[in-house]
């Protein structure tokens, strides 16, 4: 009821709220054997904790995992894996003054509407805290998809109006921008834009492109279930993104037939496509090319600039936002987009392995 579980066997649940005792995630459905340890899961979690960016929120939290569950002697044993970091940090007292009142921008409004009450500290389920579990669960899926040869690598597109270079993007240099750019010069433009906003109590939207390599072709499902139509429903359940694209995305909308279509050819013996406008899928089934997608990404809401509101009691009111909040959510939401991307297309994986009676006639061997 509560929406909290994605996928049908890899399929991954995730718990916890902002504010309480810990968040965390169970994955059920990892086959046994897969090579898995704290040290490992810990270094996608470094990447989305407050302060791994330079542009994130104050709150100080190490986002240490600790695996409970479904892991002995260094590998997983085809059990339920749990895994939960502990919250430190938090100051519920920041987040009193709102219990009255709905900010802009956020799901304070729609939750009392759905449930008749919200947890205001923080935003309870709706925070991007939540995303600590998908994290998690998403490095487990990588470590899953790299002994497969696929590889999932996400990267900031744009950040408000400043947009990387579409000539030759410099991987080397994402983990060393403080916004996670492939591109220097974008990199420095974007925090200048960001350093103008924060000097006007506002904030930045963005969007993150990421690259899915080495997806063998005939991954996902022809009607409900399409490779393209699952990522769309995990990373737009990311609570921040509005938007998402495939491909050329909206882009095709203006080109002609002969323009988008991908054209096939013969290469060291193997069917090749001369271009990629579809993104890396046709019917909603990948066609072994890179499989490349983007998400948008809205301003963060909690802004410290005057706002009007209504309260409980249906009164117009002025408010002014406290806490600490990203003053952009992009950078930190790469890894997240990585973590939906994996565990979407692992799920899909595994799916795909009872697709042809062959397969399964050569599994049972």
């Amino acid at each position: 009821m509560a929406g909290s579980v994605s996928g049908d066997i890899f399929r991954v649940t995730t718990w916890g709220e902002s504010h309480g005792t810990a968040v965390g995630v169970v994955i059920d459905g990892c086959p046994a054997g897969v090579k898995i340890s704290e040290e490992m899961i810990q270094k996608y979690m470094d990447r989305r904790k407050p302060g791994a960016v330079k542009y994130s929120t104050m709150r100080k939290e190490d986002d240490e995992i600790k695996i409970l569950s479904g892991i002995f002697e260094g590998k997983t044993t085809g059990m339920p894996i749990s895994m939960l970091v502990v919250n430190k940090d938090h100051r519920s007292a920041d987040y009193s003054e709102i219990a009255s009142y709905y900010r802009p921008g956020h799901a304070d409004y729609t939750f009392d509407m759905k449930y008749g009450f919200r947890d205001y500290r923080g935003g309870g389920r709706s925070s991007g805290r939540e995303t600590i579990g998908r994290v998690a669960a998403g490095a487990v899926a990588m470590l899953i998809l790299e002994q497969l040869g696929i590889t999932v690598n996400a990267y900031t597109k744009s950040i408000g109006p400043v947009s990387i270079s579409d000539d030759g993007k410099d991987m080397d240099y994402v983990k060393d921008s403080p916004v996670y750019m492939p591109d220097k010069e974008a990199s420095v433009k974007a925090e200048e834009y960001l350093k103008r906003c924060a000097q006007e109590k506002n904030s930045a939207g963005g969007v993150v492109e990421c690259v899915v390599k080495g997806l063998p072709a005939g991954i996902g499902e022809p009607v409900f279930d399409k490779l393209d139509a699952n990522i769309a429903k995990a990373v737009m359940s990311i609570g921040a993104v509005k938007g998402m694209e495939i491909g050329d995305g909206f882009r095709a909308s203006q080109s002609c037939g002969t323009e988008n279509n991908d054209e096939f050819a013969i290469k060291d013996g193997n069917i090749v496509k001369l271009s990629n406008h579809s993104g890396g899928v046709l019917g909603g089934i990948s066609d072994g090319s890179d499989f490349i997608f983007r998400a948008a990404f809205k301003p963060t809401p909690s802004v410290a600039a005057k706002q009007k509101s209504v309260n409980k009691a249906g009164e117009q009111i002025d408010i002014e936002i406290k806490g600490r909040h990203d003053p952009v959510i992009v950078p930190r939401a790469v890894v997240v987009v990585e973590a939906m991307a994996a565990i979407t297309i692992t799920d899909l994986l595994f799916k795909a392995m009872t697709s042809d009676i062959n397969k399964i006639k050569d599994f049972y061997k």
